[in-house]
């Protein structure tokens, strides 16, 4: 198994419990469908959710980062920006966001499934 060398936008939410991560999982993945999915490079948006029913995570990848930052330069982000504090507004619990700046990254490392390492 490779890397994949593309790359994310990892949106973290904290949530009230396990009703609202299924709600903002939903809303989320309708903006996903509206806003975002038919951008050249646009591979797919990923939503794990906490066992705890505390935290929603939205993984959106991209072939690459030129094809992130076409999306920023061509899409329209107000309109984005719009509907995503629609969904915030319309949920019946409470969703903060945990990021404090762009969170975009790149795959540095992955380890992929294989025999057991012998030795040290």
């Amino acid at each position: 198994m490779t890397a994949d060398p593309g790359f994310y936008s990892i949106i973290d939410y904290t949530v009230d419990g396990p009703d609202t991560q299924r709600d903002l999982v939903e809303a989320f993945a309708e903006i996903q469908e509206r806003w975002v999915r038919f951008y050249p490079g646009y591979r797919s948006a990923r939503f794990l959710v906490g066992v705890e029913g505390t935290r929603v995570y939205n993984v959106v990848h991209w072939a690459s980062e030129a094809d992130f930052r076409h999306f920023e330069e061509v899409s329209d982000t107000e309109g984005r920006i719009a509907a995503i504090q629609q969904a915030l507004n319309g949920l019946k619990g409470k969703a903060e966001p945990r990021m404090t700046e762009s969170p975009r990254y790149t795959v540095a490392r992955e380890v992929g499934p294989g025999p057991r390492k012998t030795g040290s």
